[in-house]
Order: structure tokens, then C-alpha cells, then sequence
């Protein structure tokens, strides 16, 4: 297996540029599959607090023998912490949870702009702390449309290094890529295959029959060479061994704008303008 590129994100920190993904994984089974992807070569494991498994991640990290600063930790703020001093104490939280006295990436969620009176600019500035006390190495957003980035970069001094939207290739997100990229913000994919929705795809399928790759590691493939941070995620020990045996093979870029091609504008999640969720 070839070793994962890391992304050098705009405050010089580097993340690898392919990871594991806990999203809807139950934390019974979270250690466990965690510990079958670093064994697998993952360095980069992307939790969250709403996931309820940052527990059972530090757990795994913690038993892994690997060595702290050889793992990448990303978490995010619950919906329900957005007020400072509620971020404040839900940070520590997740520090706890971990076990571990830094995260390499933190992000606000959603923006839920119609919470809050619409102030997710407080929430980002305390973010900013963590990240000059150095308890956060970097700090970004998740599911933050252009114009919301746009509030951050006129109101703030720190940019997000980070936007992790949902992004596949039935939903591209040309216009939130291309504001991120003029302004330095690196795009994380989550449902990086639509979940599993574009697999059938005849051009996938067919670009992957040509490759001798599944078509997940084809659709895999098509997020690295665009640049995309990406994490899928699975239980099953098989599937998240296939995941990352994907920097053997290239794409041709007939085949990458193909698949770029299939852009439907089809969202999986919820739309970030109007998502309002605080869990219970």
C-alpha cells in the first residue's frame, strides 16, 4: 500500500488526505473498527460529538501503540453548544472523551443560521481559542455554504482551514469549492459515494470495470485527485481495507471529468440553510 499525501492546510498544519470516517457507527463497534483501520494504515480518524463515539475513539487510539502525533483526530461542536461558554465546556468534553490533551481539528458542525439569532460568528471567535491556546492545532467549519464563509472572512480575524460538506458525485459543490479555494479553505468530503448511491452508476461502474477497482475505490480515487479530503466510513473489517488500497491506480482525466459530470445537485443530508437539529 502507498502512502497517504497529506494536504498542507493554510495555517502550515498538514492533514493526511485520507481517513476513516465514525459517522452512524455505533459506539459498540467503534473501537473495533477503529483499531481494523489503523492496523490498515488510516491516520486520520474524523468523529464528532454528536456521533457519541469519541469515547471509544480515543479508546482505540489509546490501544493502538501508535505514537499521539502519528494520528490525526478531528471532532466537532454539538448543535446544541454554539453559545461561548456552552463551547468552552463541550471542548473540554471532547478532550476528555478522547484522552487526549489536543485535537488536531476542530470544527463547528452546521452553521445553523436560523438558531442563535443567526450568530455562528461568536461561536467561530471561541473557536479561536482553543486554537491560539493550542489545545486545537486547527479549527474549521462543516456544512458552511458560501455566503456563511463569507460572514467569517469579513468578521474574523482566523479563516476556517477546513470546510467539510457533503460532496459526492451527484452533488459537486462547484460554487462552496470554489470560494474555498480562492480563499485557501481546504474541502473535506462526507458521503464521499452518496451512500452508495452512485455505485450503479454506469459511468463509475464501467471507469471501474476498465481500472480492476470496485467502484467505491474509483469514486475514492476521483475525490483524492481533485483534492478532496475524504474519509468513508465502514464496520466491516473487509470494506474498510478495500477503502484505502486506492493510491495504486490514477485516473485519467477524461475519466475524472466524466465523473465530475455526473453533478445532480443531489444532497443525501440536509441542506445546511435550513438544518436547525439540536439533538436531545
Amino acid at each position: 500500500m502507498s502512502a497517504v499525501p497529506d494536504v498542507m492546510l493554510n495555517n502550515g498544519q498538514q492533514i493526511p488526505q485520507f481517513g476513516f470516517g465514525v459517522f452512524q457507527v455505533k459506539p459498540a463497534d467503534t473501537a473495533k473498527a477503529v483499531t481494523t483501520a489503523l492496523q490498515a494504515g488510516y491516520r486520520h480518524i474524523d468523529t464528532a460529538q454528536m456521533y457519541g463515539n469519541e469515547k471509544e475513539v480515543g479508546e482505540a487510539i489509546g490501544k493502538s501503540g501508535l505514537d499521539r502525533a502519528d494520528v490525526f483526530v478531528t471532532s466537532k461542536l454539538n448543535n446544541g453548544f454554539h453559545r461561548p461558554d456552552d463551547a468552552r465546556r463541550a471542548f473540554d468534553d471532547s478532550l476528555d472523551a478522547l484522552g487526549i490533551d489536543y485535537i488536531d481539528l476542530f470544527l463547528i458542525h452546521w452553521p445553523l443560521p436560523t438558531r442563535y439569532d443567526g450568530d455562528y460568528v461568536s461561536t467561530w471567535q471561541t473557536l479561536g481559542e482553543f486554537y491560539r491556546a493550542g489545545r486545537a492545532r486547527s479549527i474549521g467549519v462543516s456544512n458552511f455554504q458560501p455566503h456563511h464563509l463569507r460572514r467569517l472572512h469579513t468578521e474574523c480575524e482566523i479563516p476556517p482551514a477546513v470546510n467539510q460538506i457533503e460532496l459526492h458525485p451527484y452533488l459537486t459543490q462547484d460554487d462552496v469549492r470554489a470560494f474555498c479555494g480562492e480563499h485557501q479553505i481546504a474541502i473535506e468530503a462526507w458521503s464521499p459515494i452518496a451512500q452508495g448511491l452512485v455505485l450503479d452508476d454506469p459511468t463509475i461502474v464501467s471507469i471501474a470495470s476498465g481500472a480492476g477497482k470496485s467502484p467505491a475505490q474509483v469514486v475514492l480515487r476521483w475525490h483524492i485527485e481533485r483534492g478532496d479530503i475524504v474519509f468513508p466510513k465502514s464496520v466491516t473489517a473487509a470494506r474498510i481495507r478495500e477503502n484505502i488500497d486506492i493510491f495504486d491506480f490514477e485516473l485519467s482525466g477524461q475519466d475524472t471529468e466524466a465523473i465530475t459530470a455526473l453533478n445532480r445537485n443531489l444532497r443525501t443530508g440536509p441542506d445546511p440553510d435550513t438544518f436547525d437539529m439540536i439533538p436531545d
